[in-house]
């Protein structure tokens, strides 16, 4: 059996995903028949059925099934592999930092002002595009303030600092020092949930207040909704309109720098190095602000 080709990945993975040939030609820009020799070919060689076809419908077996799986795999590596090797190819690859605007703790201008060894990129990303952005080469290196899959990834912890509840400043909640998770019911959160399950999931798809900070903050100041943020956000973002009270029932938010556990990039090293250099004394003034929330 001779080794996959790219391009029949791709055909599979776009039948696949749409079960219908006419609109997967359509999204590869060709005509049908000739994918559907494609895949009856890719069928062939492989030496099973890939999909179960009737006059009404197309649907996997499970042959397609797990050839699907490995084939996404496959592709995105392939994908990643192209944006590195254009990356340094070039005369001077400046080393990709991955980051959410205002969530680096303030050590962003710290870290680029003690860091020489390669001009840097910054890529902005809402916070669950940072991860993927170093698995398929759009990035080398991440400053991370969620929780995340660290398969194929290595990392170091930067700072950890209390999570804090940001609700109107009218509220009557506001006149408390701490919040627990129970004084919250009745409030919502961005990603629709109740506020007293405590929960860190993102804002659905689309939602502004995935990306843009200041309509979020909009959002808590008119009372349609309550967020839980790092106390570094907070320190910030001072609102009049906002108080920002710790919620001791929440584990505590931690920014860590993140990068491919296979890169042996010379610049992505010294940059975790400055970075925990720099968070050193952050890091001793960030527990200092967590005993203090926990009295």
């Amino acid at each position: 059996m001779s080794d996959l080709e790219t391009r029949q990945l791709r055909y599979f993975v776009a039948v696949a995903e749409e079960l219908h040939f006419g609109r997967a030609a359509e999204q590869l820009a060709m005509a049908q028949p000739p994918l559907s020799r494609a895949i009856r070919d890719l069928e062939r060689q492989l030496g099973v059925a890939l999909f179960a076809r009737t006059t009404r419908q197309v649907a996997l077996t499970p042959a397609g099934e797990t050839l699907l799986t490995d084939a996404r795999i496959a592709l995105d590596a392939v994908a990643a592999a192209s944006r590195r090797a254009r990356h340094a190819g070039q005369p001077e690859p400046a080393l990709r930092l991955t980051l959410k605007a205002d969530f680096d703790g303030g050590l962003l201008p710290l870290m680029l002002g003690a860091y020489d060894l390669t001009p840097v990129e910054l890529v902005l990303g809402g916070p669950w595009d940072l991860v993927p952005a170093l698995h398929d080469g759009r990035a080398d290196v991440a400053l991370v303030a969620m929780a995340f899959d660290d398969r194929g990834l290595d990392s170091e912890d930067l700072i950890t600092e209390p999570r804090m509840v940001a609700l109107p400043a009218a509220d009557p909640l506001a006149a408390r020092t701490t919040i627990a998770l129970a004084d919250l019911t009745g409030r919502r959160l961005p990603n629709g949930s109740g506020a007293e399950t405590g929960n860190l999931a993102p804002p659905p798809p689309g939602s502004p207040a995935l990306r843009d900070l200041s309509q979020l903050f909009n959002l808590v100041e008119v009372g349609s909704l309550v967020w839980f943020l790092p106390a570094w956000v907070a320190r910030q973002h001072p609102r009049p309109n906002i108080a920002y009270r710790p919620v001791p029932d929440l584990p505590p938010a931690t920014l860590s720098v993140v990068w491919p556990a296979a890169s042996r990039s010379p610049a992505v090293a010294a940059f975790v190095r400055v970075a925990k250099a720099v968070a050193g004394p952050a890091a001793e003034d960030a527990t200092l602000l967590s005993r203090l929330a926990e009295r």
